[in-house]
């Protein structure tokens, strides 16, 4: 039984409990069932409990003065608990042996259950976890990952094609869930066209009934919805086979209006489906891309709603992964963070905005925004906003990473992935971007875009990343007379 469960109804738990270890017949087992009404609402009828949200409540710390307080009765009155007000039970009230078999309980069942929820979200366990299981991921690509979660519950990952973007999905989900109820991985199809493979649809021919999709993502979403102290993952794998806006447009207009997506008119379904299906903040998104000539391009509006992590293998990568080839250990990583879920939750509900180097990070958005303009990319209020949760979120998790690395970070994910357009359009936009990622004398064509072997890490770079990425593109515009920020 999860911690959640017990939290909602601790009586159905303890009566669970009792058949499980004295069976259902016997006699004690039954005396102690008795006992369980008065005992329970002793538990939970002080103001202190009843003034919060039941999901508020660290159960494991709230039990322990109670716990504290039976034992006490307990060696008090050795034999009976006196309570003529108990019904049923006469002015003897109900023997000590119910107490003590319930004090087993919370010992043995939510304590050990219970423990686990309180530990602090720790994203090196994670990393620990990842190179055990044989995983060769950056320590800093991990923080951008787990940061973008954080700050939105929806990212796309991008780039070479096997390259581990399914797979870090897929071992973070296996990390962090009890198990596989919390995730489901869906392959999305080319002939994906409308909502259907994700939320189902009314059945036609019996208009009492609604047919859920064989995905199992809309009973994911029930579940989350269910669930809210445990994040769920809904991983869409291969994301642009289809056009993204025929089957996600519902999730893209609630993720904005937190309004529930409409599945049918109400009154009309009678299988325990809901007329509206509400898209809940424990529910994370997270969307596989590749690129090549059967796929589909984003469009600003998908761009504008997520962190986009782009994916890329270096040469030194890939002689360190030969030099270390092994088989992934996938079942290893199951559960090992599922300790630190409702922290993960805590954390994603984190609105802060960076509280130091506000200025600089102004200006230097302010800069961007308006070279980005003369293209068309620049960004909104809701970009500007995710922006700084997201290197707010990366100044929690990460303490290591300076200013520049956490705008760095910002800029690719952020205010890149919406460029493309031809030669003449984004070469100059490009130019001026570069310079804006380097301090120095550096002339920005001849001594970073067309040098073969310039040091994208070296000192006078502001913003490694970003800057790579854009001398990519400048080069795809030179050769090609277009580029964009997806590559295949």
């Amino acid at each position: 039984m999860s911690i959640y469960e017990i939290k909602m109804n601790n009586k159905e738990a303890f009566k669970e409990w009792i058949k499980k270890n004295m069976g259902v017949g016997s006699n004690a087992g039954s005396s102690y069932l008795k006992s369980l009404d008065w005992l329970s609402d002793r538990f939970y009828e002080n103001d202190k409990i009843n003034s919060k949200s039941v999901y508020d409540i660290n159960e494991i710390e709230l039990l322990k003065p109670l716990y504290s307080e039976i034992l006490q009765i307990q060696k008090d009155e050795s034999s009976y608990i006196f309570n003529k007000n108990a019904p049923g039970y006469g002015s003897k009230g109900f023997y000590s042996a119910s107490l003590g078999k319930y004090i087993e309980f919370l010992e043995h069942e939510i304590k050990d259950k219970a423990a686990p929820y309180s530990m602090k979200f720790n994203m090196t366990s994670f990393i620990d976890e990842l190179y055990k299981s044989g995983f060769l991921y950056s320590e800093r690509f991990i923080s951008r990952f787990t940061a973008s979660l954080l700050t939105k519950p929806f990212i796309i990952l991008t780039g070479l094609s096997g390259s581990g973007k399914t797979k870090l999905a897929q071992a973070f989900v296996q990390w962090i869930c009890q198990d596989k109820s919390q995730y489901r991985i869906i392959p999305v199809g080319a002939d994906w066209t409308n909502r259907e493979p994700l939320l189902g649809y009314p059945n036609a021919l019996k208009p009492e009934e609604y047919v859920k999709p064989d995905s199992g993502a809309l009973d994911l979403i029930l579940r989350a919805n269910e669930n809210p102290v445990l994040p769920y993952f809904l991983i869409l794998d291969e994301m642009n086979l289809s056009h993204v806006e025929r089957y996600f447009a519902d999730f893209l207009s609630v993720m904005e209006s937190k309004e529930a997506i409409p599945l049918y008119a109400e009154g009309t379904v009678d299988n325990g489906v809901p007329s509206k299906l509400p898209v809940p903040s424990n529910l994370f998104i997270i969307g596989t891309v590749n690129i090549d000539e059967t796929t589909n391009m984003f469009s600003p509006k998908v761009l504008d709603r997520a962190n986009t992590i782009e994916f890329r293998v270096t040469e030194k990568e890939m002689e360190h992964f030969l030099d270390n080839i092994q088989d992934l250990n996938m079942e290893a990583l199951n559960a090992k963070g599922a300790g630190m879920a409702e922290s993960f939750l805590q954390l994603a509900k984190n609105r802060i905005f960076p509280e130091t180097d506000k200025s600089d990070i102004n200006k230097t958005l302010i800069r961007f925004f308006g070279e980005l303009k003369k293209t068309g990319a620049e960004f909104g209020y809701r970009s500007a906003s995710e922006i700084l949760r997201l290197i707010n979120q990366l100044t929690v998790i990460d303490k290591e990473l300076d200013a520049n690395a956490k705008m760095d970070i910002a800029i690719m994910q952020k205010l890149l992935p919406k460029l493309h357009g031809s030669r003449r359009k984004l070469c100059p936009v490009l130019e001026t971007l570069g310079s804006f990622c380097i301090i120095g004398d550096l002339k920005i064509i001849k001594e970073v875009f067309e040098k073969e072997d310039f040091d994208f890490n070296g000192p006078n770079v502001l913003y490694p990343l970003s800057l790579e990425k854009i001398a990519r593109m400048y080069k795809g515009a030179i050769d090609n007379g277009f580029t964009s920020f997806a590559e295949a």
